[in-house]
């Protein structure tokens, strides 16, 4: 059993020639790279995703000519292990804690201790005669994927039956010959552990314990409130020097500073340190603040916005959500596993001329395509309502797919798929909030915000992971619902 190990001793040996201080290294933001896959969050208690991993076959049955007579299951196995070890980089926070080759149902019975503390089973179909095998996995109600290539036997024909009888319940499929589809398989499974060892910070003087209570049940992701004096004692350790180096990086890695002044920009940055204290202190992976709620009383309670401190976490593959919005938070941490990107949270207003929705927010995030890809290009703007505050004004990918979702309470999740056909960043683009991208929907613009539902802000990552989020909802028993059709 591989010892578990936290946030701060997991930063210190994953990211090249830094260390968890908060001497001004900025650790992942814009130096150092980290040497860990893109899907990994470095929060939580950083225990591996853990998957049993079953090679299928019944070389005994009258079927065992087929895909070959003789097929020889030992070399089909280390065949399968060399392409695990090309997606090692992808599979770096997994632990095969089963590996088997299973040919009866009575394997099954005495793999069941083993296979109940999984967080997912991985069924590789490498010959016919599986079906009473993988009824008999099903039956242990853990999400299972199965991956099949062309000629590893006709099971097919009965997986789609399988999936609508409750033994099938939580079964997903990938019936493919492009084997770098086995880290794809995974991604529901690293979800599903991400919710679970997830801890969010709420910055907040309201009550949310029914929400927080409902997300523990289903998901095991633990929601904490924090008293503002934390903030303010986190805030007063970082050090002006701390605060001045983090500030210089900010401002040299920015096209322009437009409006803020270096010193509204040296408070933002002592405060986005104190934040990342904040969550090594708690172990936790996500910071949300109630900045336009019980946080702001005429004059701001915090010592500066908090929007700074919420890009440079999204930098770093860990969560910085605007405005205590706990919804948004749990689907950033759903993006994570699932794509290992973040989200960006947005006020939408529609455009039917272009088939689009105009997704605006003032909190840009410069890696939106993970901590360890290349950051995107910036302004510092201040808040666009409050004419105050630090945000980085982002210039996102022209042609880039996107995701928009939002998980609405414990069993349905809403979202559509589009095409960004434009992210004006000009300074004359002075309507709506500072970030802005412009998507061409995948489906019906008029369905779309005639099926919109359950408030304002969603959740956008990059890329189409409609795939991924179906296995992620069929394994939580979540109504996935696309608006736009």
């Amino acid at each position: 059993m591989k010892k578990e190990i936290n946030r701060r001793e997991f930063l210190q040996f994953t990211v090249a020639g830094s260390t968890l201080c908060l001497g001004g290294s900025s650790l992942l933001a814009f130096g150092a790279v980290p040497k860990v896959s893109s899907l990994i969050s470095p929060g939580a208690r950083r225990s591996k995703v853990k998957v049993a991993r079953i090679y299928m076959a019944d070389p005994k049955g009258p079927w065992n000519l087929w895909p070959k007579p003789n097929l020889d299951l030992k070399n089909e196995i280390r065949f399968y292990q060399s392409q695990f070890a090309n997606l090692k980089e992808e599979l770096s926070d997994v632990d095969f804690v089963v590996d088997e080759l299973v040919t009866s149902v009575e394997q099954v019975s005495r793999l069941k201790g083993k296979l109940e503390s999984v967080d997912g089973i991985l069924v590789i179909q490498l010959a016919m005669g599986i079906t009473d095998i993988l009824r008999e996995i099903l039956k242990l109600r853990c999400p299972t994927m199965v991956f099949a290539v062309p000629y590893s036997g006709h099971g097919w024909t009965s997986f789609g039956g399988l999936q609508t009888q409750s033994v099938g319940a939580k079964m997903g499929c990938m019936l493919t010959s492009d084997y770098r589809q086995l880290a794809v398989a995974i991604r529901p499974f690293r979800a599903i552990h991400h919710l679970r060892e997830a801890k969010i910070l709420n910055v907040t003087t309201s009550s949310f314990d029914t929400y927080a209570a409902n997300m523990k049940n289903k998901f095991g992701t633990e929601i904490k409130q924090i008293e503002l004096k934390r903030v303010l004692d986190a805030y007063n350790d970082v050090t002006d020097k701390q605060a001045e180096t983090e500030t210089e990086r900010w401002i040299s890695g920015a096209e322009m500073v437009v409006e803020p002044s270096r010193e509204d920009i040296f408070k933002s940055c002592r405060l986005a340190l104190a934040f990342e204290k904040l969550l090594d202190e708690e172990d936790a992976t996500v910071m949300t603040v109630d900045c336009y709620g019980t946080m702001w009383d005429k004059t701001i309670k915090l010592p500066a916005y908090p929007c700074l401190g919420f890009s440079r976490l999204n930098n770093m593959g860990l969560g910085g959500i605007c405005e205590s919005d706990l919804r948004s938070a749990m689907t950033h941490i759903i993006f994570q596993g699932l794509a290992g990107k973040p989200g960006f949270i947005s006020d939408p207003t529609v455009d039917e001329s272009k088939d689009s929705i105009i997704l605006a927010h003032c909190l840009g995030t410069p890696k939106m395509d993970g901590p360890d890809k290349p950051a995107a290009s910036y302004k510092l703007r201040t808040v666009m309502e409050r004419q105050e505050g630090v945000v980085p004004q982002v210039k996102m990918q022209i042609g880039q797919k996107v995701t928009q979702a939002i998980l609405v309470g414990t069993d349905l999740l809403l979202y559509f798929t589009g095409e960004i056909i434009d992210a004006p960043v000009s300074l004359e683009h002075d309507r709506g909030c500072r970030t802005k991208i412009t998507v061409k929907v995948d489906g019906d613009i008029e369905k779309l915000w005639k099926n919109w539902s359950s408030g304002l802000h969603r959740q956008t990552c990059y890329g189409d992971i409609t795939k991924e989020l179906e296995h992620f909802c069929r394994f939580k028993e979540i109504q996935l619902v696309n608006e736009a059709v």
